[in-house]
C-alpha cells in the first residue's frame, strides 16, 4: 500500500519504471504522444544541478571547485568516481539532491491538466518516488535483452552494461512491486499497443 505524498490535487498518477535498457523511454514518449502529462525523474535531476541553482553551489562548497567544469556546471564524471569511492559522500549528496529532486517533481506533477499523469523514474522504488503514484507501470525484458539493447545504443562493454544492471534493483523485485507489467521484448510496435491498452484502462480508472 502506498503512502500517496500530496500533489495538490486528486489526479491519478502512474509511475514508469524499469531497468535500463528496457524501453522505458519508448513507452513514455508513446504515452506522451496520446496526450498524457509525462514527468520525467532524471530530467527534474539534472534541473536542480543547472549552474547557478543553490544545490550546484552547496554542492562546490561541499567538493571544491573540482566539482566543477570549466563553464561552471556540474562535473558528473568526477563527482561519480568520488561518490563511489566514499559512500559516505554519496549519503551526503543524496541528503542535499533527494529533497530538491522530490520538490520540483511535485510541481511539475501538480501542473498536470491531463486526464492522468506519469511519472518517470528509473529509480521509482529506489527513491521512494513511487510514495507519489498510485499505480506502477513496470517496463520489463530479459537481462540478456537489456545487455543487448543497451551495448548497441551506447557502446558499452557487456561488462559495463552487467555493472550497470547488478547496481539496480533486482528484476523479480521490481515485478513484485509493480502493478502493471509490459514485456517489452518484441516490436516497438507491441509496445505501443500494450501501452494504448494500458492507456484506456487508466483514463477509465481516472474517471471514477
Amino acid at each position: 500500500m502506498r503512502t500517496r505524498v500530496n500533489t495538490q490535487h486528486k489526479t491519478l498518477t502512474v509511475g514508469l519504471t524499469g531497468g535500463i535498457g528496457s524501453g522505458k523511454t519508448a513507452a513514455s514518449d508513446y504515452f506522451a504522444s496520446l496526450g498524457v502529462c509525462v514527468v520525467d525523474a532524471d530530467v527534474e535531476a539534472r534541473r536542480v544541478v543547472e549552474p547557478g541553482s543553490p544545490v550546484l553551489q552547496q554542492i562546490r562548497e561541499h567538493f571544491g571547485d573540482e566539482v566543477l567544469t570549466d563553464d561552471g556546471s556540474l562535473n558528473r564524471p568526477w563527482l561519480r568516481q568520488r561518490i563511489f569511492a566514499e559512500p559516505g559522500e554519496r549519503q551526503w549528496l543524496e541528503s542535499v539532491t533527494h529533497p530538491a529532486i522530490r520538490e520540483r517533481i511535485i510541481r511539475q506533477l501538480a501542473a498536470c491538466r491531463s486526464a492522468y499523469r506519469i511519472l518517470v523514474s528509473p529509480l521509482l522504488f529506489e527513491s521512494g518516488q513511487d510514495q507519489m503514484t498510485d499505480r506502477v507501470l513496470l517496463i520489463d525484458v530479459p537481462e540478456s535483452v537489456q545487455l543487448s539493447r543497451t551495448q548497441q545504443r551506447d557502446g558499452n562493454s557487456s561488462q559495463q552494461v552487467q555493472a550497470i544492471i547488478d547496481a539496480q534493483m533486482p528484476r523479480a523485485q521490481r515485478q513484485q512491486l509493480a502493478d502493471d507489467i509490459i514485456i517489452n521484448d518484441q516490436s516497438l510496435k507491441a509496445l505501443q499497443q500494450a501501452c494504448l491498452q494500458l492507456h484506456r484502462r487508466y483514463l477509465q480508472q481516472a474517471a471514477l
